[in-house]
């Protein structure tokens, strides 16, 4: 069955927004970004597929496991007709607890693409499984399932960190498009923390803010300024799983301005209060909690 996606830039409207969620589809070219708070891992079964991902065009190998952190923004281009997809929504919370390497962790949170170093045919027969116990399994089952995941991605972690220079691999970007949005996304992902706004970015870019905005639109579909909302976010939840930082220094050191800026935005796009958030991934991962 395909799925069917959300027709506004933003989360999917069929993926839950706290929940493990594992499903098989076949992949489709989105018209725009979407980003959602999970980490995500997809398999292509067959053919051949790219993502625009944190400004660069990332190419995913039929057979070949991928993970991303799915709050950076992505879009799915260059999809080969027909091709079935399996992917697999990991909570945030849940990855953050897995006990993997911690500088891999972080490289995934600052939005590193990760790729499995050999496409792997025991992939395709244990996800397949996957998905069918998914559909038809109970909820300790699907527990076992969820549990099963977690395993395969610290196996992958493993396995990339035995070899760095596959999972580093990219393929040249020829379009200039995205060749100015990777520009645009490098600056902000270097200089978040400070005071940025569109017009100081292009200028450092070389470009004319318009120019700035369009490009952002037509390869993420959203705005350099909601793209840097998002990474300050994704920065911030990172700080407060990793660390015990007071929560006013996070909001500074992230670029907010001021702790009301932040304690707003964090609650309206993520539904929870940096608080709540921090205490929730401390109940995950067995870390001492100091508020």
């Amino acid at each position: 069955m395909r799925k069917e996606r959300s027709a506004t830039p933003g989360k999917p409207f069929d993926i839950p927004d706290d929940g493990f969620l594992i499903e098989r589809h076949i992949a489709d070219a989105m018209s725009a970004a979407h980003w959602h708070d999970h980490v995500e891992i997809n398999l292509l079964m067959e053919g051949q597929m790219s993502y625009l991902f944190n400004g660069r065009q990332e190419q995913v190998e039929a057979g070949r496991l991928v993970l991303f952190w799915a709050a950076i923004p992505h879009r799915t281009v260059d999809v080969a007709p027909g091709a079935p997809l399996i992917c697999i929504y990991l909570p945030l919370a849940d990855f953050l607890g897995l006990a993997i390497d911690r500088d891999i962790r972080q490289a995934i949170m600052q939005g590193r693409f990760l790729a499995d170093p050999q496409p792997s045919l025991a992939d395709a027969v244990l996800l397949a499984q996957w998905v069918e116990e998914w559909g038809k399994g109970n909820a300790a089952r699907r527990r076992l399932i969820a549990d099963e995941v977690k395993l395969r991605v610290r196996r992958l972690i493993l396995d990339t960190l035995d070899a760095p220079d596959a999972a580093l691999e990219r393929q040249p970007v020829g379009h200039a498009s995205v060749r100015r949005a990777e520009m645009l996304t490098e600056l902000i992902n270097a200089h978040y923390a400070e005071p940025l706004t569109l017009t100081n970015l292009a200028e450092c870019a070389n470009i004319h803010p318009s120019t700035a905005n369009k490009t952002f639109r037509e390869v993420l579909g959203i705005s350099v300024n909601e793209y840097l909302i998002r990474y300050r976010l994704a920065r911030a939840m990172q700080r407060l799983a990793d660390t015990d930082d007071p929560i006013l220094q996070i909001a500074y050191d992230c670029g907010f301005g001021s702790s009301s800026r932040f304690y707003d935005l964090f609650k309206h796009r993520t539904g929870t209060t940096p608080k709540l958030f921090r205490s929730a991934v401390a109940g995950q991962t067995g870390r001492p909690w100091k508020g």
